[in-house]
């Protein structure tokens, strides 16, 4: 008896105790999986590709079958890309200013809320100055995840293209009526199957 309150008490036993439940809990520890978009969102993104730099102000709306991107590059002028896409392939890539406008039609829609379930977990890593969980999906894109907030921090694409999530309003809505394209856009588009390469 007194052996065993030895062994029990000696600082080896402790150890021993505390690996063993360190090494269960770690085994035992359910894999993160990516928290799902919000319906609706808005969020500032600041994209560098290369070194060539833009600003991003994206608008998501799924219930509504849409996507919104204005890109405005770095001391672009004053004259933003509009990329509005819709959930049935179409896409319209237009400018205000210079009144330019081409449409594409694409294999798939907007990204749906669930759009990484079946991403591979890598582990986690710090970025922007946030603790996040990173998944890669189908090699196209790296995407990180605040692991308290579960905000997307940061992303960056199989192009080398880096975007850095500034700010996320959850159910943030852009009105109708700024989702619609310009007249312009409907007389003598051009069309293509592929977006434009930026």
């Amino acid at each position: 008896m007194a052996i065993k309150s030895i062994i029990m008490s000696s600082p080896i036993w402790s150890c021993w105790v505390v690996l063993f439940l360190c090494y269960w809990s770690s085994s035992t520890a359910a894999v993160p999986v990516p928290t799902p978009w919000p319906h609706q969102f808005h969020s500032i993104l600041f994209m560098n590709y290369s070194g060539a730099l833009s600003l991003v102000d994206l608008w998501y709306d799924w219930p509504n079958g849409r996507n919104f991107n204005i890109v405005q590059d770095q001391l672009g002028g004053g004259d933003p890309l509009y990329d509005l896409e819709w959930n049935n392939g179409t896409s319209f890539f237009y400018t205000k200013k210079h009144k330019h406008c081409r449409s594409a039609q694409l294999a798939v829609g907007i990204l749906r809320p669930n759009w990484l379930d079946g991403a591979n977990y890598l582990g986690q890593q710090h970025v922007d100055g946030f603790l996040c969980n990173v998944w890669e999906k189908v090699d196209f894109i790296w995407y990180y995840e605040d692991t308290l907030t579960k905000r997307p921090v940061h992303w960056l694409f199989y192009t080398g293209r880096a975007a850095h999530v500034m700010t996320f309003e959850v159910g943030a809505v852009l009105e109708d009526h700024e989702w619609q394209a310009p007249v312009y856009c409907f007389q003598n588009n051009t069309s293509s199957s592929s977006p434009p390469c930026s």
